[in-house]
């Protein structure tokens, strides 16, 4: 599972399921030291593999004012000393080839957003770093179809490839997941994540904000751990109303370990 790709993450030898958390954007250093230092304490506590996620910056907006980031640099030494401080892996998004050589030198996972996942010269990039890669499958495409990119980033050397669901979309404002994704996807041999908290977006909205059911994030989760996945991907906030990124669908950090109590009990119920 991860710990073939991540040898070095705290508890790789554990049969849970792993965990991709952390904000939606690096807002500043002490808030993602905050929200580290406690989802480490929980998955320590359960020993749940855990890999720190936060974008240093945000590409795909809305508008032309939403948030973007916090400078480039800055934000990747951000993930760099999270990384450090608690000794985990950390997974940031890129955006365009040349971003993967910079990125690469801060963070332990190269995440390809979904909209970008047929991008073949991105995904080349993100192999050719020897970084995990994590691919997002886009809202557009079948699950079927990511065998492909898939393919793109091994055949430029590179096993080390994770695929995350993050639903599809459903008219023009709302996303379903369809989870026979899961074991499609995991038969291409390669860690399958589900994305608990954009599959739950409502894109599109006539505010230009998008908007969310965080209320529904315990559902997907659970569903994704009774067909197979091996890893969840949430996005969390101490104070999700006021994050600057996704705060819509969100989950509210002080409720992380009540959830992840349960989809532990769950997990071993079913191995």
């Amino acid at each position: 599972m991860i710990h073939h790709y991540l040898p070095a993450i705290k508890n790789a030898g554990s049969p849970q399921f792993f965990l991709m958390a952390g904000p939606c954007a690096i807002e500043g250093e002490e808030i993602a030291l905050r929200i580290a230092e406690q989802i480490t304490k929980i998955t320590d506590k359960y020993n749940i593999p855990y890999i720190f996620k936060g974008s240093y910056r945000k590409a795909n907006r809305s508008r032309v004012d939403s948030f973007t980031g916090i400078g480039d640099e800055k934000a990747l030494k951000v993930l760099e000393k999270v990384g450090k401080t608690f000794g985990v892996p950390t997974v940031t998004d890129i955006h365009e080839s040349h971003e993967a050589a910079m990125a690469a030198a801060y963070v332990d996972v190269l995440q390809i957003p979904a909209f970008l996942c047929r991008q073949t010269e991105l995904l080349v990039a993100a192999a050719n770093t020897g970084k995990v890669v994590n691919i997002k499958k886009g809202q557009f495409l079948s699950a079927e179809s990511m065998k492909f990119a898939v393919d793109k980033v091994k055949d430029s050397g590179n096993d080390k490839v994770l695929l995350t669901d993050r639903g599809n979309s459903f008219g023009y404002q709302d996303l379903i997941v369809d989870f026979r994704g899961i074991p499609v996807m995991r038969s291409f041999g390669v860690p399958t994540i589900m994305d608990c908290t954009h599959s739950l977006q409502q894109p599109n909205q006539t505010s230009g904000v998008t908007g969310g059911k965080p209320e529904l994030i315990e559902t997907i989760a659970k569903a994704a751990i009774a067909v197979g996945a091996d890893g969840l991907f949430i996005e969390t906030h101490p104070d999700p109303a006021n994050a600057k990124s996704d705060g819509a669908n969100m989950l509210h950090l002080d409720r992380l370990e009540e959830l992840l109590h349960k989809l532990v009990r769950l997990r071993e119920a079913i191995l």
